[in-house]
């Protein structure tokens, strides 16, 4: 749960006029563009001399005293602070700008092509968004707490194996090789098939009991009981989202992320942890998370996520993964567009009228994951 009085409390402790969140948000689209340290006579560009150098460079100074601002090594310019990230984040972000139109024609294309099996459709929608928006994405298949499986079937593969094949009622194929050394018969398979759909089928898995287990073996010869227990373990991990990764080679252009991305794929490659990490927190449609917050921490690390909306409970998210300067103001719609697509392609239905939102935005913090 988020601490909101605490973030409430600080925030108000770090209260800045109108002309302070002028410049910070100026600076961080400026650094976001160039990856450059911005200095006063930049920041006078930008705002078109209506603002002399001398203001601005007292303004600079006032942002890093507050910490909100870094001087890197001896350079003239400034880069936003972590500090600096979550005040921009949290208070200057807008993040309701529609996605241009040939953008979101491009997206439309996108899953007009994808198979909209649900663990193909988020495998594809993790490679499409790192291609256009040229970070690292990750996209988990629809979860909920109790989702179970639907039906089941039992396949001969070979001499001595079978396939237990399973759908949830998210709609996606879950499958399973037990060894079978005395084969299998086409009778013997779907003798199984309906045992399986008998007992085992809406169960939620913590009701799968070992002596249910137990019940069900009894009813079968001993050489076919490693079918039952293929289909007991595709129950027991039918809850668990699983997690695609698209464009993880993009984590090397950014100097940002230097010498961390083995720490990072490291962090994405578990899946239940990448799972968690991407998923925003209940009654947030949307979070944003600093490198920082992590144990360990990784520096100068952002991972932004949306949940997408399946229907009948059932969730999961997207995210991008980037540096912290990445072009939030650019790359939120896209986030939000892919969303908006996932949960259609997921759930099988388009969206005629716009539905109302959850609040998108939340920064979270180190202290909220302890």
């Amino acid at each position: 749960m988020l601490k909101n009085e605490k973030r409430t409390k600080e925030a108000g402790a770090m209260t800045m006029d109108a002309r302070k969140q002028r410049v910070l948000q100026a600076i961080v689209a400026l650094y976001g563009l160039e990856g450059e340290p911005v200095g006063s006579s930049v920041l006078a560009n930008y705002f078109d001399m209506a603002v002399s150098s001398a203001t601005l460079r007292n303004e600079m100074a006032a942002l890093t005293k507050l910490g909100l601002l870094e001087q890197p090594h001896t350079s003239a310019g400034r880069v936003p602070s972590a500090k600096g990230y979550r005040y921009y984040l949290d208070h200057l972000l807008n993040d309701d700008q529609p996605l241009d139109r040939v953008t979101r024609a491009r997206v439309d294309a996108v899953f007009a092509s994808l198979d909209h099996e649900p663990e193909k459709l988020a495998q594809g929608a993790a490679k499409a968004l790192a291609a256009i928006s040229g970070c690292t994405a990750a996209v988990s298949t629809p979860c909920a707490e109790d989702l179970c499986i639907a039906h089941y079937e039992v396949v001969q593969v070979g001499r001595s194996a079978a396939a237990v094949l399973a759908v949830t009622t998210a709609g996606y194929v879950r499958t399973r090789v037990a060894r079978v050394r005395t084969g299998l018969s086409r009778e013997n398979a779907a003798a199984l098939a309906a045992l399986l759909n008998r007992n085992l089928t809406f169960v939620a898995p913590v009701d799968l009991s070992p002596r249910l287990l137990a019940e069900l073996c009894s009813q079968i010869s001993p050489e076919l009981v490693p079918v039952i227990s293929a289909a007991a373990a595709i129950l027991q991990d039918s809850t668990q989202p699983h997690v695609y990764l698209g464009g993880e080679q993009y984590l090397l252009d950014w100097p940002q992320l230097d010498g961390k991305v083995g720490s990072i794929l490291s962090l994405l490659n578990d899946e239940e942890q990448a799972a968690a990490l991407i998923a925003p927190p209940a009654e947030q449609s949307e979070s944003i998370l600093l490198g920082e917050d992590l144990e360990p921490q990784i520096p100068g690390l952002c991972i932004v996520s949306d949940r997408y909306l399946v229907g009948g409970g059932l969730w999961g998210s997207v995210a991008l993964i980037g540096p912290t300067r990445m072009p939030f103001q650019k790359l939120m719609p896209l986030l939000h567009t892919f969303a908006d697509q996932l949960g259609e392609g997921m759930s099988g239905k388009r969206k005629d009228t716009p539905q109302a939102a959850a609040p998108r935005r939340t920064v979270i913090y180190k202290e909220d994951l302890e």
